[in-house]
């Protein structure tokens, strides 16, 4: 199970606004919870399982850390990209990740969640609901607020830096 879904467990976290030090520990801690609750995951629901303790110890880790928001991927992120791009392609690359942190972090946690979860991570708005404990529609209309605010994190992102380059 760890070798399988270690990679989506932390770029999941790392998305959900857990510091950039934290985010190994906090991989850590959620396959703590699995193997302490294995019995209990069903097969072939390993990765909702994971996900719902994702979102969980992402939550507790961004509510003890003071500073909350982290755009500064500490190079972290770069570590899982496949080694072979070329160099004007993982500077593209790099700032495109840097862009989306930004706009991630500018968004509420409950419209970040459903909008990492469903667009970056593509679960269903269904299995968001049951991971998130809220009903289908709540998870559907957050989900629309969150691409919503997303786009106009995105504008005000592309109308900042169109500013400073001229």
């Amino acid at each position: 199970m760890f070798d399988a879904h270690h990679d989506v467990v932390w770029r999941t976290l790392r998305r959900l606004g857990t510091p950039p030090s934290q985010v190994d520990d906090a991989t850590q801690r959620v396959f703590l919870v699995a193997v302490r609750r294995l019995d209990e995951i069903r097969v072939g629901d390993e990765s909702r399982f994971l996900y719902g303790v994702a979102l969980r110890v992402a939550s507790e880790m961004r509510r003890r850390d003071p500073a909350r928001r982290y755009t500064d991927d500490d190079g972290a992120l770069d570590r899982l990209v496949d080694p072979t791009p070329r160099a004007d392609e993982e500077l593209i690359e790099k700032d495109a990740r840097a862009a989306l942190d930004e706009v991630l972090a500018g968004m509420p946690d409950d419209l970040r969640q459903v909008l990492v979860l469903v667009e970056l991570e593509g679960l269903t708005g269904a299995v968001v609901a049951e991971l998130l404990g809220v009903p289908t529609g709540t998870a559907a209309s957050r989900i629309r607020r969150a691409r919503e605010a997303f786009s106009e994190g995105a504008r005000r992102l592309r109308a900042r830096l169109e500013r400073g380059a001229r």
